[in-house]
């Protein structure tokens, strides 16, 4: 008897639901590549001149990334999965006057160079880019027609920061910087700006009033234009918390675009700063207080904007969660309740801080506050933390891990099912990326692929449409976020898990969803098991014969 290619995949799926244990989710990788392991292959650039590609910034195309390295800024075409080339490398680095300076100064020589620690588009045709300069901070634009750099330098002070090492974030919104680093030699001034601002906006900072920031150590920023606002991710010294010496905590901060400051109380200063603890904590348990990384997912279509999720990865100051590493989820609602919800006040004598049971005089955090009185803006500016702390969503950890996350990328994908799935890309300082899906009954690590040896003292992280770029200390890598063709057969692509592939029944290959349409039409019935995988719990729970997989 003849067998169709369906009748085989019906087989191939019946043998598995006799066969295969039950079982939930799993924090254990289903599958790990070492280094150069051909089956998860990875395109490197290397030059045998450039070191220290901090900052990565893609074309809105995706067809070209721009590199800020140690001395230069390099173009790459990355149109081509199977590799990577040179198109241009616009060279940029201090004298060697600066570098006598700086060396004199106790610096070492070899931190003495120009590290680009700042690389976005303010329009269609410039760049703006900032580096360390010899810890004297410049900037410069880029022409992006021409790929050339200009002559004349800005000041970076404010803009970038001095040490190369100094953790920072920037970004552009119509036309306009907006930094959080610090501004002093010393690293001991932290300062949230904004720059090149229009001339009736004028540029603005925080105002030096005590208690505003506490030795932070910024992340990330990120625009949502629903809200006008950029939101900033640090660490800092919980000073609310005068029951332990240091303790540190994870902050996310705000301010409005439209700000222009006060007319007379915070003049060029903002009047929208606030900020408020991020709560990634298990009831009953120690917290994890340190930010690592974090990035943004839009709401699906059609859903609502305070369904915008920020996916965090987070460590821990406690000996007891040495090593280990959570990954929480918030939602744009949850900072909406916070920055509207009440504020804790600081006694200026006591230096103690308490929940505000006064006349609420303004609404702190609210955009619009820079026609507000005198006495509105006095109070604004006393009251900056929130009295409620932003918790994940469904106030639970969304995964825990042995290994330690520095790095986090979301995408969420349409799998052959037709339903969308998050998918996240962890990685470790040791130099893996683990590729987790989140399933119904928890997070699910496809593969684990390591990426480098040698731990890297700054890395940095982009995706692209369907590649990820890693930045390191000796180049660019990219690898591919589909691994489809590892999967051999039926019962591979689907016990994979990877809802970024599906069984092409017609070719007999595990293919890319999306790829073409015979791949989305053939593959249903494959992944039919795959959505089974997902109802096991909500099945057990109704009582019901739980449904196998693996």
């Amino acid at each position: 008897m003849q067998w169709s290619e369906m009748q085989r995949s019906e087989l191939c799926l019946l043998v598995l639901s006799l066969l295969l244990p039950q079982c939930g989710s799993s924090v254990t990788p289903r599958v790990s590549f070492s280094l150069g392991s051909p089956g998860r292959a990875l395109t490197s650039f290397l030059l045998h001149d450039v070191q220290n590609c901090t900052t990565l910034l893609l074309s809105p195309d995706h067809h070209i990334l721009y590199v800020g390295a140690q001395d230069a800024v390099l173009v790459l075409d990355v149109r081509h999965r199977q590799g990577i080339s040179l198109i241009r490398k616009l060279e940029w680095s201090p004298t060697e006057k600066d570098t006598e300076e700086c060396s004199m100064k106790g610096k070492r020589v070899e931190d003495c160079a120009n590290f680009i620690r700042v690389l976005e588009f303010l329009n269609r045709t410039h760049i703006y880019t900032c580096g360390t300069f010899a810890f004297s901070p410049r900037c410069v634009y880029i022409d992006t027609e021409t790929l050339s750099m200009s002559q004349r330098s800005d000041e970076g002070r404010g803009r970038c920061p001095y040490d190369p090492y100094q953790p920072n974030t920037a970004i552009a919104v119509e036309g306009e910087l907006y930094t959080a680093t610090v501004a002093d030699y010393r690293g001991n001034r932290p300062v949230i700006s904004r720059h090149l601002s229009e001339a009736a906006r004028g540029d603005l900072k925080l105002d030096d009033t005590l208690g505003w920031l506490e030795e932070p150590t910024f992340m990330r920023s990120m625009f949502v234009p629903v809200e006008e606002k950029i939101y900033f991710f640090f660490s800092e010294v919980g000073r609310e918390y005068d029951f332990i010496d240091r303790l540190l905590v994870s902050r996310v901060a705000q301010i409005c675009i439209s700000d222009v400051g006060g007319q007379r109380t915070l003049q060029r200063r903002w009047t929208t700063f606030a900020k408020a603890q991020l709560l990634c904590q298990d009831d009953g348990e120690l917290p994890y207080n340190l930010i690592q990384d974090m990035d943004i997912l839009p709401p699906e279509q059609g859903a609502a904007p305070e369904d915008t999720l920020f996916y965090g990865v987070f460590t821990s100051q406690w000996r007891l969660k040495s090593g280990l590493s959570a990954v929480c989820v918030f939602s744009l609602g949850s900072f909406r309740s916070a920055f509207s919800g009440s504020y804790k006040v600081l006694n200026r004598d006591t230096l103690q801080w308490s929940s505000r049971l006064h006349e609420k005089i303004a609404s702190p955090g609210e955009c619009g506050l820079h026609n507000a009185s005198d006495s509105a803006l006095r109070f604004v500016k006393e009251n900056f933390l929130t009295d409620e702390s932003v918790r994940p969503v469904d106030k639970r950890l969304t995964l825990v891990s042995q290994h330690s996350y520095s790095h986090i990328s979301v995408k969420r994908v349409q799998a052959a099912n037709g339903r969308p799935y998050t998918t996240l890309f962890l990685l470790t300082v040791t130099g893996l990326i683990h590729k987790v899906v989140l399933l119904q009954t928890g997070p699910h690590i496809i593969e684990e692929i390591q990426v480098f040896k040698q731990p890297q003292t700054i890395t940095s992280m982009k995706l692209s449409k369907d590649v990820i770029f890693i930045g390191m200390s000796g180049g660019v890598l990219s690898l591919p976020m589909a691994n489809c063709s590892f999967y051999r057969t039926c019962a591979q692509c689907v016990l994979s898990q990877d809802p970024f592939c599906g069984w092409d029944s017609g070719r007999r290959v595990c293919a890319e969803v999306g790829r073409s349409v015979t791949t989305v039409l053939r593959s249903i019935l494959c992944w039919a098991f795959f959505w089974a995988l997902e109802l096991q719990v909500a099945t057990m729970e109704a009582g019901h014969q739980p449904v196998i997989c693996i």
